[in-house]
């Protein structure tokens, strides 16, 4: 019988194989070692394959980009953790002006093939700077690939095809459902493109498009709109960067109709970017116009408000209706 992992057990498991397979391959971070990480992902592998391979840095998340820019252009594969989304924005000098264009300033002498990993978002009654969302910052950063795992097997072959990248991958890990799903892991399977969405169910009245934490809601809610006569296809977003808008098309001029979901503030956010580019595209065979349920333009709140803050399957069916009273 196959063994069951969650979320944060498959992101171990993929580090653990990936260290395993190649000795170039190398974790970096605080408290990433001894402690095995705030979340565990990493606990246990200093104890397997020793402090030069598993290292714990010092409280600087600067440190760790810079070190990590110089690893991977001398032939390592160096990945990152921070801690939480919140604390990397000491690191984004070197992820800017480093990391995501090395292998445009020498010409395609050196590339930096890294792996950044970060658990996001909200649900979990963190405390400030623990709960960011802010994806869309990195989406716009050209030279970096940027993902979302949503399942434990998808995040497993998400992050070996992360660790495989050519180019720098900024590799989120919704930590609300670190543990809220088990499957089994196939290790030998293909490991998934970096590059595409993946169509969670067929339908045809309304194209539903979310991402991380979001994902297993706007589910509940297409189960709702099934029970209601409503035919919806559910797409898991997957890749924030580059986007899979050819997925995204085919499904929108087929429905006529969209629902974005993110809990990442509303302007500028990554919602934003998609509705443009699938009304620029797919203008001819809208029924509707493209709507947005996403968090609100403030910092992510305290524990007791958090739940205001962040979209819930009530806000997404809502939107569901409205866009179905739209003739088509």
């Amino acid at each position: 019988m196959s063994e069951y992992y969650t979320l944060v057990q498959s992101i171990r498991l993929a580090l653990h194989d990936a260290l395993e397979a190649d000795p170039n391959v190398m974790l970096l971070g605080e408290d990433i070692g001894k402690n095995g990480g705030v979340f565990r992902a990493t606990e246990g592998l200093q104890d397997q394959f020793g402090h030069m391979r598993v290292l714990d840095t010092p409280l600087s998340e600067a440190l760790i980009a810079g070190l990590s820019v110089g690893l991977s252009t001398h032939g390592l594969k160096p990945i990152a953790e921070f801690q939480f989304m919140g604390f990397i924005y000491p690191a984004i000098e070197q992820i800017i002006s480093h990391i995501s264009r090395m292998r445009n300033r020498t010409r395609g002498r050196l590339s930096c093939p890294l792996v950044i990993r970060a658990p996001y978002s909200g649900g979990i009654h963190a405390p400030e700077h623990h709960s960011e969302s802010t994806e869309a910052l990195f989406a716009h950063i050209p030279g970096l690939r940027v993902v979302i795992p949503t399942r434990p097997s998808q995040a497993y072959g998400l992050l070996r095809s992360a660790i495989e990248s050519p180019d720098p991958v900024v590799y989120l890990e919704p930590k609300k459902i670190y543990h809220t799903l088990k499957e089994p892991i196939d290790r030998n399977a293909p490991w998934p493109k970096l590059d595409q969405a993946q169509c969670i169910s067929k339908g045809h009245h309304l194209t539903l498009i979310a991402w991380g934490a979001m994902l297993p809601l706007a589910y509940q809610s297409a189960q709702w709109a099934h029970q209601q006569g409503i035919s919806v296809e559910l797409i898991d977003l997957v890749s924030i960067k580059p986007l899979d808008l050819k997925t995204l098309l085919n499904s929108v001029r087929q429905t006529g109709r969209c629902l974005i979901v993110h809990e990442a503030a509303r302007t500028a956010g990554l919602g934003a970017e998609l509705a443009a580019s699938l009304q620029e595209s797919a203008w001819g065979s809208l029924l509707a116009p493209i709507m947005r349920i996403t968090g609100y333009d403030t910092v992510m709140p305290y524990a007791q408000l958090e739940s205001y803050y962040l979209p819930q399957t009530k806000h997404i069916n809502h939107a569901i209706t409205t866009l179905m009273e739209y003739p088509g």
